[in-house]
């Protein structure tokens, strides 16, 4: 019987959500083999190139660290590496069929939701942007076709009212080495035969652009509720007023019946900034002005009480 902490195990993974999970599989005695990951990027407004999270975890575990522009032109590198399965999560790139043919027991995927719901870039914001309840990792075949390989195994996520992308995404990292823990011996000695996706049930998700994180209080206050969670903590989903950009992280809705255009100012005092939107309206709870570090509302009121009025208009 094959143990999965007997493997090589080539690892492929970028941001946050990667990195912990390469360290508990490494904390918990996987043979990692190797990390491939994207290259190191410039970051804040300085422009200090840092690693990317999974390579200070390696680093710290002494792993090889391989960071390709395009993996595509790196087959012969991998072959060298001699894994017996790459694992992926949150990788970041296109990963060729000449690559997906090297491992004897093949590519594993982890991907952030309950397939075939959600392929592609950003399925957490999306579950998030949908105001979904439940979401989940799904431990999936690599194939040619972007997230449509067989599913082996769901490990499901409840999403609370409370949860926004932060939050989320640990939840989802727990989840994956849990998925990894149950479900991995069980691939490898071939119990698993995996689930074809139904075509049919499909959802796609695309990258979160700058023009996507506009808010626009047209919108029925739910709608943009799920978009301040789907983008908090990062990016944070704004609104621009006197040409001043605001970032909401944080809100409640409250019914509203008002005949109020959509974006007018309700409510603008020590305890209540509460915007009007297309349904209903939404009070602010947490909020970050340009330039300014991120605020609950009644410390930013107690430096900001001439910003707003009550009637001002937000568009």
């Amino acid at each position: 019987m094959i143990s999965r902490k007997e493997i090589r195990i080539l690892f492929f993974g970028t941001p946050e959500i990667s990195a912990y999970l390469l360290e508990k599989l490494l904390e918990n005695g996987y043979n990692i083999v190797g990390l491939v990951a994207q290259e190191d990027k410039p970051i804040g407004r300085k422009g200090i190139i840092e690693p990317v999270p999974t390579k200070k975890v390696a680093l710290k575990f002494n792993i090889p660290v391989f960071q390709y522009k395009k993996i595509s032109e790196h087959v012969n590198e991998i072959k060298a590496i001699n894994p017996d399965l790459i694992l992926t999560l949150a990788f970041g790139q296109i990963v060729s069929h000449d690559i997906l043919m090297i491992p004897k027991y093949g590519c594993l995927n982890l991907h952030g939701s309950i397939l075939p719901k959600y392929r592609g870039a950003a399925p957490i914001q999306y579950s998030l942007l949908n105001g979904d309840r439940e979401t989940g990792i799904s431990l999936m075949e690599m194939v040619d076709k972007m997230d449509a390989g067989k599913v082996y195994a769901i490990e499901r996520v409840k999403i609370d009212d409370e949860d926004n992308f932060t939050s989320l995404v640990e939840k989802l990292k727990i989840a994956s080495f849990d998925c990894i823990e149950k479900y991995l011996d069980g691939y490898l000695n071939g119990e698993l035969k995996g689930n074809e996706q139904d075509e049919n049930l499909v959802t796609y998700t695309k990258k979160i652009k700058e023009e996507d994180e506009i808010i626009d209080f047209n919108n029925e206050a739910k709608s943009v509720f799920n978009k301040i969670r789907a983008l908090s903590m990062n990016p944070g989903a704004h609104f621009i007023f006197n040409n001043v950009k605001f970032k909401i992280f944080k809100c409640n809705i409250i019914n509203d019946n008002s005949p109020k255009e959509s974006g007018t100012i309700l409510s603008y005092d020590k305890k209540n900034f509460i915007i009007k939107c297309g349904k209903d309206a939404l009070k602010i709870e947490q909020i970050q002005k340009q330039g300014k570090k991120i605020m609950n509302y009644s410390d930013f009121y107690n430096g900001n009480s001439k910003e707003f009025k009550i009637g001002d208009l937000i568009k």
